[in-house]
């Protein structure tokens, strides 16, 4: 039996990703403000309906919420964003896999064929090289032709993720 190849999944499966996710684990969340993973972490926990859960063995506490130090201790999850090396990005999915998730979501910059294929394989939507936060805040109406919500008022009709 054959595989098909994986396809990146178009706008519209994206937001149904996002729409039917309840619980993202952020995998190599940090500390430090100036890394993507603490700025998604914060625009997570602020601004969005999901409960939000952080991996880093190294870290007790992020942002007032317990660090776990592996997935496979994260009670509850249905979306991984992984912010992780290119070389850790097998392993990690092995533990998307064994933790249940639904979502492997590679952060922008992240891009693994092998990863895709076997994650799709094992039943996973994999999303590569496309930042959570991002996406939620352009189908929320977080983001606007100029970057980020300038505020201005839009008759268009904004969707909940």
């Amino acid at each position: 039996m054959t595989t098909q190849p994986w396809t990146p999944p178009s706008a519209r499966e994206r937001l149904g990703i996002l729409r039917r996710t309840k619980s993202v684990a952020v995998v190599g969340a940090s500390n430090n403000p100036a890394r993507p993973s603490f700025f998604v972490a914060t625009y997570l926990l602020s601004s969005s309906r999901y409960q939000v859960s952080f991996v880093n063995p190294r870290l007790k506490e992020l942002l007032g919420h317990p660090v776990y130090p592996s997935l496979a201790d994260v009670p509850d999850v249905d979306l991984v964003s992984v912010f992780r090396k290119h070389d850790d990005l097998p392993e990690v999915t092995e533990e998307v896999i064994k933790a249940g998730a639904r979502t492997l979501w590679l952060q922008l910059g992240l891009w693994h064929d092998e990863v895709a294929e076997r994650g799709a394989g094992a039943g996973l939507d994999v999303v590569m090289n496309r930042c959570v936060k991002i996406e939620h805040a352009r189908f929320a109406g977080g983001l606007h032709l100029a970057g980020f919500n300038t505020g201005v008022i839009s008759s268009r009709r904004q969707s909940t993720p």
